[in-house]
């Protein structure tokens, strides 16, 4: 919930015109990135990375 919200609040930026919207492009272009990569990877990689190394050591 907190991730769909600050994408929201970032779309704004990333698709605005007008004065300075180039640089705020630029700034909010990878924030979103990272707002929509850092849920998958803290949902799926580390769970599943975890899991790994537990088998290792039973």
């Amino acid at each position: 919930m907190t991730v769909a919200v600050i994408i929201t609040g970032l779309l704004p930026l990333f698709r605005g015109s007008g004065t300075g919207s180039e640089v705020m492009t630029r700034i909010a272009a990878p924030m979103v990135g990272g707002m929509i990569t850092a849920p998958l990877l803290s949902l799926f990689v580390i769970p599943a990375a975890y899991r790994l190394l537990r088998r290792r050591t039973d």
